[in-house]
């Protein structure tokens, strides 16, 4: 009777555990099928500050350089850890460089890229280098509300590779070396080659936020110039975002 006892009591701990395991299956199999259609960060948009990491003063950019980049992502959650998922898709960025009292000749017919120092001859009022690129952002991605991302925190780290699509300097206002105007203020010129750039970017990123506003970050791991045309230049940003969809 005692051995019946025993096997009695352990038939029903099983059964007790099966329907526990078999109720838990079931709810993830329904959070699943409610990640499917949840917002999670399918758009987004960045803008912020750039900067340059470079060993030459000649090539140090001054004054607010900045960014505006937006991405259209997928979002794949884990089924085993629904606050986790992964994030990959499309994406455009620009790059907006400015410098006091510099010229950079991106047509320049040498080996290297000058950065011209123009204070005491003319120059222009206010000049940028502009760079625009494709890229393609991975994201492992994680929401403290997996089924309202944009409801809690959340926050990724992940990678970017970018491939080149356009590069250019513009000058406003061409002045001499007493800041006078040559042209008017209305005058610009630009100038567009991409022989002395990098063509693709690796770069790494991370963000952090609550709801559908997050600060964000990127460093490059490679140059921004190509090997051997210029000093070693690695841009990283930091900004805002706004994301849902």
């Amino acid at each position: 009777m005692r051995k019946i006892g025993v096997l009695i009591l352990f038939m029903a701990a099983s059964l007790v555990g099966y329907s526990q395991d078999s109720a838990k299956a079931s709810q993830l199999k329904q959070l699943t099928a409610q990640l499917k259609n949840r917002a999670n960060d399918h758009f987004m948009i960045q803008y912020g500050a750039d900067f340059w990491n470079v060993n030459a003063d000649s090539a140090r950019p001054s004054g607010f350089s900045r960014h505006f980049n937006f991405y259209f992502m997928l979002d794949k959650p884990f089924k085993k850890n629904p606050h986790f998922s992964l994030g990959y898709g499309l994406g455009l960025t620009t790059s907006n460089m400015f410098f006091d009292d510099k010229q950079i000749d991106l047509k320049a017919n040498t080996a290297r890229l000058p950065f011209t120092n123009v204070a005491n001859t003319n120059h222009f009022e206010k000049y940028k280098l502009t760079t625009i690129f494709a890229e393609i952002p991975l994201e492992l991605r994680y929401a403290s509300n997996p089924l309202r991302p944009d409801k809690g925190f959340k926050a990724a780290i992940g990678v970017k590779i970018g491939t080149i699509l356009k590069a250019y300097t513009k000058g406003k206002n061409l002045v001499d070396a007493n800041d006078r105007s040559v042209f008017g203020n209305r005058y610009i010129q630009k100038e567009q080659d991409r022989k002395f750039i990098n063509g693709t970017s690796f770069s790494l990123t991370a963000r952090a936020g609550v709801g559908i506003f997050s600060l964000h970050a990127s460093y490059r791991l490679n140059t921004f110039l190509r090997e051997g045309v210029g000093p070693d230049i690695r841009p990283y940003s930091i900004g805002l975002m706004i994301s849902g969809l």
